[in-house]
């Protein structure tokens, strides 16, 4: 008898308290949780997708008319930001560097010709050449996903390694030239130092492509 008062008197006096830490203790946590989920709708949403934001800036260099004039599905190079028709019916040849008797470097020297020559006269670099007609190495009108397969895949880029594409950004004249393309021709979006930096940060993380 004297162990049933004892277990009477605790529940009056301590039943009351944790029924009502039962009832609060799930009342905090929705509490906290409409909260926490509160927060998180009024954050801006997350970044683009992880592979699109590496290689946007590439993406940009590639397909500006400096790059993308020579990188043409057909046998024919562009000119001006316009991309029109190469004039004189100029023509890729099988090596990339024109047909015979119309060979790129017959106007293209190795840098650009003087001022006084005017800003439309055909500009120059080392080795001026397209890539040749077994290999075109596509970026004109193509989705950032395929240029990014393009320029990645030693079968359509040359047989360029990963490194390869690295020191091509940082180290190849004709690259450089769209950089100092002389005339009043419009310079890629990116600084050179930027874009090598963009490409090594993109080969770092596995050379990731944007979805199709």
């Amino acid at each position: 008898m004297a162990k049933k008062a004892m277990y009477r008197s605790w529940f009056k006096r301590e039943a009351p308290r944790h029924t009502i830490s039962g009832m609060l203790l799930p009342a905090l946590a929705l509490a906290a949780a409409c909260l926490l989920t509160g927060a998180a709708s009024s954050q801006a949403p997350p970044p683009a997708n992880e592979a699109e934001r590496l290689f946007e800036p590439i993406r940009s260099v590639l397909q500006h008319p400096r790059c993308q004039n020579c990188h043409i599905a057909g046998d024919r190079p562009l000119q001006f930001d316009s991309g029109q028709l190469h004039a004189q019916n100029v023509m890729r040849g099988t090596d990339g560097r024109g047909m015979v008797g119309m060979r790129c470097t017959t106007c293209h020297q190795s840098q650009n010709p003087p001022a006084a020559l005017g800003p439309h006269a055909p500009p120059g670099a080392p080795n001026w050449h397209l890539p040749p007609s077994n290999m075109k190495m596509v970026f004109k009108d193509l989705s950032s996903h395929d240029v990014c397969v393009t320029l990645k895949d030693p079968q359509l880029n040359g047989g360029k390694s990963l490194d390869d594409l690295v020191r091509h950004f940082a180290e190849d004249k004709l690259v450089d030239w769209g950089w100092h393309p002389g005339g009043n021709r419009t310079v890629l979006p990116l600084t050179k130092e930027q874009t090598v930096a963009a490409v090594k940060g993109w080969v770092a993380a596995g050379a990731p492509c944007p979805q199709e």
